[in-house]
């Protein structure tokens, strides 16, 4: 296959992701309608009164929200079907987004349906609000999932999560799924739209069936046969001069995770004090029997790693992620990291075809404290890529003071290039904008982000 057909190859499957990535959301909206269709048939326009349509309205925001709700679910399930087509960055940011609006939504229909009942009920709102002994267990069990999502939707907003280490904030909002758990029955039980309207009834059932059953395979299940079929364990810790840690994890059949250079997994070690907790980490080096990755401190997680004894028990979820050459659209390829960031750009590295048209820029605070950039070096020599080494402080570029930087200077043709970029978030997108402003196509810009 000539250099040309790759690229056309390339950039065909970069076509078909686009299309299947739009689809996803696509189909979200489809459900919503749908569901809505049914309210509509079941007789939902028969209104008389003023409270009658806003009844209807409350109803239909409701419908709405829980479609909203299911895909947020879905996106954050870890599902191999979700994970190829848009990535896991790209599928937990959507999760965000949607579970903001999906439980400022569901506020608005907990407003509007208790108001309207209130109205008919001829009691004050206050009153309808704590009429428990009218309720059955479910309406009392979607009072309990409002409350899960009061508390998910104020610890998400960016001023308290700052203050936040990671580990509590992601405790915290696991309350979100409580909170689906317990807003489920009432939609079956008390629903006008869906209670015994057979086709309607079992679309909906489709619906939660699809978004809860992949979170219990995926996040659950999976992880668990995981770790019965390949028993992962620590098999080195390597503490180096720069203050990174990797750490080399080895198992039965590995091979068969079909993991990439450039992928991470979300890794869960059973020692004191990091058993609770479950942390992304790309891998350092190209998968095969062996797994590494390399860590530096930036919270308690990430801190304690240097300390899991050697033998330590594994959990692992993945490969995750689409920051891989399979993504790739074009002929020449732009590497760029900084920090940490340069765990996935190296092990991409040591996958690089021989003869391919690579570059890597490193930008580094200094030698010293620059993880794995000796193996970068030796990578980089052995395959024939080209190796820029940004050092110094930042600069007013994504560069540095001492050698300012522009995605132009590093390659001959933008629009044939594409520019894989990890690090820190602020600076990442920085990167991704001049590769835009230089000519890189938008979808030959890919981004690991280490953010939460």
């Amino acid at each position: 296959m000539t250099t040309l057909d790759v690229s056309r190859d390339r950039s065909a499957r970069a076509a078909r992701r686009s299309w299947w990535a739009d689809g996803l959301e696509a189909a979200m909206w489809l459900a919503a309608v749908t569901g809505i269709a049914f309210m509509v048939s079941s007789g939902a326009l028969n209104t008389v009164t003023v409270v009658d349509w806003w009844n209807t309205l409350g109803r239909a925001i409701g419908i709405v929200a829980a479609v909203m709700m299911m895909t947020q679910v879905l996106l954050a399930s870890r599902a191999p079907w979700v994970e190829r087509v848009i990535g896991h960055d790209r599928a937990i940011a959507k999760h965000t987004r949607l579970g903001k609006v999906a439980i400022l939504l569901m506020f608005v229909h907990l407003i509007l349906m208790t108001a309207t009942n209130a109205s008919y009920d001829g009691r004050s709102f206050l009153a309808q609000t704590f009429a428990w002994h009218d309720y059955g267990w479910f309406m009392l069990f979607a009072q309990i999932a409002a409350v899960s999502f009061l508390v998910v939707l104020v610890t998400s907003l960016a001023a308290v999560r700052l203050r936040w280490r990671y580990e509590r904030w992601h405790a915290v909002h696991l309350l979100v799924y409580v909170g689906v758990a317990f807003a489920v029955p009432h939609q079956f039980l008390e629903g006008s739209t869906f209670v015994g309207k057979g086709s309607a009834w079992w679309f909906w059932a489709a619906l939660w069936t699809v978004s809860i059953g992949s979170f219990v395979l995926f996040r659950l299940a999976r992880p668990l046969l995981l770790a019965q079929r390949h028993g992962v364990r620590v098999e080195a810790v390597n503490t180096r001069a720069d203050g990174s840690t990797s750490v080399t994890m080895s198992g039965r059949g590995l091979a068969r995770l079909r993991a990439q250079s450039g992928q991470f997994f979300l890794w869960r070690f059973l020692s004191p004090g990091l058993r609770w907790q479950s942390h992304p980490y790309s891998l350092s080096a190209a998968p095969g029997d062996r797994l590494r990755i390399t860590v530096k401190a930036s919270s308690d997680g990430s801190g304690s790693v240097s300390q899991v004894p050697v033998g330590t028990r594994v959990l692992i979820e993945g490969p995750l992620g689409i920051f891989t050459h399979s993504r790739r659209a074009k002929s020449s390829l732009l590497l760029i990291s900084a920090g940490i960031g340069v765990t996935p750009v190296r092990s991409m590295l040591e996958a690089v075809e021989p003869g391919d048209d690579c570059t890597v820029v490193v930008r580094v605070r200094s030698r010293a404290e620059a993880p794995l950039l000796g193996e970068v070096e030796e990578l980089a020599a052995a395959r024939g890529a080209t190796l820029h080494v940004l050092e110094g402080a930042r600069g007013e570029t994504w560069g540095t003071v001492e050698s300012p930087a522009t995605v132009a200077q590093f390659v001959d043709d933008p629009a044939a290039t594409d520019v894989y970029v990890c690090g820190p978030p602020r600076w990442a997108a920085g990167v991704a904008a001049d590769a835009r402003a230089a000519g890189v196509a938008p979808d030959a810009i890919h981004r690991e982000e280490f953010g939460w």
